[in-house]
C-alpha cells in the first residue's frame, strides 16, 4: 500500500504565533499532550471495552509533535517507518501490550519496539475499540465503503451516544447477489494474501448488511438479531462459523471473512484527516501520514483449481 498524506504542512519553527497578513494567527506546533486532547476528542477512551487497552503507551506529554503517522499495527518495521519519517507520534489501532508484561529488555521483539521508540523520541498512542465503537470508527468507515444506508451499531456501546458501538448494520440501496457483493468487498479492501472467503448462494440476494471490522464472530447473536441477509469481518474460526451456518434461515446470513488487517487498513485514512481537521480548528500545524507497511502476517495462500 502507498502512504497517504494527510492534513496540514510542515510547521516550520514552532515559534510562538504571529499575525499572518491577514491578521490571523499562525497555525502553532502542539504538544503531545494537546494531540492527545484532540484524540481523546475524536475516540473517547471511555468507548473501549473493559478488556482494552489504550491510550498513550510512549512519549512525554511535554514533547512538541510535528509529525504523526497512523498504523494497524505496533510492528517494528511500521515503528521503522515512522522513525525514518521523522515522526514524533505513531499512532496504532492495535495495542503493543494489551497483556501485561515484567520485561521490555529489547531481547523480546516487544521490549525492542520500546526500546527503539524510545531512543528516537517517538511516541506511541493506540487507539483500538474507542476506534471500533465511535463515530467515524473503523467499522462505519466500511459501512460508508460498502455504500450502506440507515447505519446502526451491531452491539451498542454501554458508555456512548446511541450511535456508537461495535460493528455497524445497514441497508444496500438496491439488492445484490452474493457474488456481486463478495466482489464488492474484495475490490474494495486492501490485496493481502489471504483474499476474501464467501459462504453462501453465490447467487443469492442480499440488501441488509452486517459489518464488523477486525475479529468479530463473537458477535453472531447481535448479527441474527439484527435479521442481516450477510455478515462481513474478519478472523472467522471454524466453529463459531459452522455453527452460523448450521443455525442460518434459509441460508442467512451469509458469511464474507476478510484479513483482520485490511478490514481495519481502511479506517487509517479516515482516521488521519479526521485528526488533521481537529488539529487544524485547534490552531495546530502537523503533518499527517498513513503508513504503508502492510502487516499483514500472511505472505501467500495456495488454493484448489
Amino acid at each position: 500500500m502507498e502512504a497517504v498524506n494527510t492534513a496540514v504542512a510542515d510547521t516550520g519553527s514552532g515559534e510562538e504565533p504571529e499575525n499572518g497578513a491577514a491578521g490571523s494567527p499562525r497555525a502553532s506546533t502542539p504538544t503531545l499532550g494537546q494531540v492527545l486532547l484532540a484524540v481523546e476528542e475524536l475516540w473517547p477512551e471511555s468507548l473501549a471495552e473493559d478488556w482494552d487497552e489504550v491510550g498513550l503507551v510512549v512519549g512525554r506529554p511535554t514533547a512538541t509533535v510535528t509529525k504523526v503517522m497512523f498504523a494497524v499495527d505496533p510492528t517494528l518495521a511500521a515503528i521503522e517507518e515512522a522513525i525514518e519519517w521523522g515522526a514524533e507520534l505513531l499512532v496504532t489501532h492495535h495495542p503493543l501490550l494489551l497483556k501485561g508484561v515484567t520485561s521490555v529488555a529489547a531481547t523480546s521483539a516487544k521490549g525492542l519496539a520500546v526500546h527503539r521508540l524510545i531512543e528516537s523520541g517517538t511516541g506511541l498512542l493506540t487507539v483500538h475499540t474507542n476506534g471500533d465503537s465511535a463515530v467515524g470508527g473503523v467499522s462505519d468507515v466500511l459501512a460508508d465503503a460498502f455504500g450502506l444506508d440507515n447505519v446502526v451499531p451491531l452491539a451498542p456501546a454501554v458508555h456512548g451516544l446511541p450511535e456508537e458501538g461495535i460493528g455497524r448494520v445497514g441497508d444496500l440501496p438496491e439488492l445484490m447477489t452474493l457474488g456481486d457483493f463478495a466482489a464488492r468487498v474484495f475490490e474494495i479492501l486492501p490485496s493481502v494474501a489471504g483474499g476474501v472467503r464467501v459462504a453462501g448462494d453465490k447467487d443469492g440476494l442480499v440488501r441488509r448488511v452486517a459489518v464488523c471490522g477486525g475479529a468479530g464472530d463473537s458477535l453472531f447473536d447481535a448479527v441474527r438479531a439484527s435479521q442481516a441477509d450477510i455478515y462481513v469481518t474478519a478472523d472467522m474460526r471454524h466453529h463459531p462459523a459452522s455453527e452460523a451456518r448450521e443455525a442460518a434461515v434459509n441460508g442467512r446470513p451469509y458469511l464474507v471473512d476478510v484479513s483482520h488487517f485490511a478490514s481495519e487498513w481502511l479506517w487509517l485514512p479516515a482516521a488521519a484527516e479526521a485528526l488533521g481537521n481537529v488539529l487544524a480548528d485547534q490552531g495546530h500545524d502537523v503533518e499527517i501520514r498513513v503508513a504503508s507497511t502492510n502487516s499483514d502476517p500472511w505472505d501467500f495462500i495456495l488454493t484448489p483449481g
